[in-house]
């Protein structure tokens, strides 16, 4: 019998980009990296640029803010921002990367616990504290991240560094009952670097028994206390069924990200000096970074306040820059 040739494969259709402004309080999903799940979800929008507010590791679930075009250049705003975690400190065994997806590397015996033990032990590590991060992390060293030294086997002397925890308070000790499997429910509000698995470490050798992160998931990032967040699968489903302006209504607009950042109010002939690059006398306040809005409170971009009181511009949208503006102008 003659071989017949294999059926040819079909192309999978590529994704034309387009330019596309705005903030996504994206659900992260178990599994997937912080750049896998901003990859899939700018894929998903269509979106020509985009990036995210501060990484979650592969294990952990929650809210990660992505940023589309222009929304970018307020990432760096955000990452510093506090942020609130759930997590679950499983008693009695350490790992390499501080939760469950590492290799073991000591069990101990955990001791009888009371409730005022833990709190003591939490107490300890909250405010501002110092930290030794985890080996692997995405901080870099010599421009590579310490993952990939780690995971070639390298010894890495990892240096403390200041943070601040805000709150590390116990939720459930109620599964301390289970010898099998002792675990601590706990919430986290802390500051920028702070890393939840190191803090679950820290408690966990306080306690003599040493633990690791089980489960983690982030509830919220200032200024998004209260975030509606979009899964992958909502977001695929509104999609196929509504289009794509439905699921662009989804995003927050970039004024958003920057409620709570102290701003200042130019008029139409400063905003068209600005655009240009040109400072403005003041007295302009606060001194420091601060939002630049029109007259009708849209957002031109950040700007820096001297102590003397002027504002110059630093970082413009692109609707702020002289050519956005005739632009804009035109086609009103």
């Amino acid at each position: 019998m003659p071989n017949n040739p294999p059926a040819p494969r079909a192309k999978r259709e590529r994704t034309v980009f387009r330019k596309l402004d705005g903030i996504l309080l994206f659900d992260k999903p178990q599994g997937l990296s912080s750049n896998q799940a901003l990859q899939r979800v700018r894929h998903l929008f269509r979106a020509d640029k985009g990036g995210h507010t501060g990484s979650l590791d592969p294990l952990a679930t929650g809210l990660l803010p992505v940023c589309f075009g222009e929304a970018t250049k307020i990432a760096g705003g955000l990452l510093g921002a506090r942020k609130a975690y759930e997590t679950v400190a499983r008693l009695g065994i350490t790992t390499d990367t501080e939760d469950a997806e590492g290799q073991l590397l000591r069990e101990r015996p955990v001791p009888a616990l009371s409730i005022a033990t833990i709190d003591a032990a939490l107490r300890q590590l909250t405010g501002m504290i110092s930290q030794r991060p985890p080996i692997y992390s995405a901080l870099k060293r010599g421009g590579e991240p310490m993952y990939a030294k780690a995971r070639r086997g390298e010894v890495i002397e990892m240096e403390p560094r200041q943070i601040e925890v805000h709150a590390f308070d116990l939720l459930n000790a109620a599964d301390l009952l289970d010898d099998d499997e002792p675990l601590l429910r706990l919430h986290v509000e802390c500051g920028s670097g702070t890393y939840v698995r190191s803090l679950v470490r820290d408690l966990g050798e306080l306690l003599g028994c040493g633990a690791h992160v089980a489960e983690l998931r982030r509830l919220w990032v200032d200024p998004f206390r209260e975030p509606r967040m979009w899964t992958l699968q909502g977001l695929e489903e509104l999609l196929a069924q509504a289009g794509e302006r439905v699921l662009e209504a989804c995003l927050l607009p970039i004024e958003a990200g920057m409620a709570s950042w102290p701003s200042v109010q130019v008029t139409q002939a400063q905003a068209l000096r600005l655009s240009h690059g040109q400072p403005l006398h003041g007295p302009y306040r606060p001194a420091g970074q601060v939002v630049m809005l029109d007259e009708h409170g849209r957002c031109l971009g950040l700007g820096e306040v001297d102590a003397e009181g002027g504002l110059r511009p630093t970082r413009l949208f692109r609707w702020a820059s002289a050519t956005g503006m005739l632009v804009e102008k035109s086609g009103s």
